[in-house]
């Protein structure tokens, strides 16, 4: 169920199917030069919507911008705040709690170390506040471990590189702009750099050389096999109370 696609009162009726929702988190980032500024966001509705093909959940729209610390400078990210993720997605799933959902799941498809210990931080938030809410919180990545070491042929292969390729070459052919040059960081860590770009310029983590869309395909198909099983999970959850000793 597409909440931005429903009416007021489809939605209603959808609460006596399920309470159960997924928000999609993305990024406005550079991905090489030849990928979207949109793929992490893509990637992640594109799993959701899927997953919803098969069990009922709500998909609530995605956000489409995040914690953007290694490719800050590279041209077209758009980076928020620590802060601002967290409290963007407190404030939207306490808002979904107050329409009856009981069950969160925060997807990302952008996994910045960063942005993704908000993530964290907004669900601990979410559990204080909203005592019988159950959240979960991943990222694309925790959804494909273990599940793709046999296709992806680039060994530390992360950003925009085969992997990511591979997503877009299926899900949006229109959108692959030729490719980018393999290409892997050399970040000095553990100094934190002021321009992450000098050490990182073609902004590619991987061989986008080494994809294809049949790749790509296969990758999509495995990430909505698991992340339909998260919502399963997440859906059976209940967390039995300890007494204190």
């Amino acid at each position: 169920m597409i909440m931005e696609e429903m009416t007021s009162r489809e939605f209603a009726a959808g609460l006596e199917r399920t309470r159960t929702a997924i928000l999609p988190v993305g990024s406005l980032e550079e991905h090489g030069s030849h990928l979207p500024l949109c793929t992490d966001t893509m990637h992640m509705e594109a799993l959701a919507r899927a997953a919803a093909e098969r069990t009922a959940v709500f998909v609530a729209p995605a956000i489409s911008y995040g914690l953007c610390r290694s490719t800050a400078y590279h041209p077209g990210t758009v980076s928020i705040s620590f802060d601002t993720v967290r409290a963007l997605v407190a404030d939207i799933g306490q808002s979904l709690y107050r329409q009856g959902i009981r069950r969160l799941i925060v997807a990302t498809g952008h996994a910045g170390g960063g942005h993704q210990a908000a993530l964290v931080e907004a669900g601990e938030a979410l559990k204080a506040a909203c005592p019988d809410l159950v959240v979960a919180v991943l990222s694309v990545i925790d959804l494909l471990a273990g599940r793709v070491a046999d296709l992806i042929k680039t060994p530390g292969d992360a950003h925009s590189g085969e992997l990511e390729t591979s997503i877009v070459m299926h899900l949006a052919p229109h959108l692959v702009k030729g490719t980018s040059p393999r290409e892997f960081p050399n970040f000095p860590a553990p100094i934190l750099v002021r321009r992450p770009q000098d050490f990182w310029p073609g902004g590619v983590w991987g061989d986008p050389g080494a994809a294809s869309a049949d790749q790509g395909r296969e990758l999509i198909a495995r990430g909505v096999d698991a992340l339909v099983e998260v919502i399963e999970r997440v859906k059976a959850f209940e967390e039995t109370p300890t007494s204190n000793p």
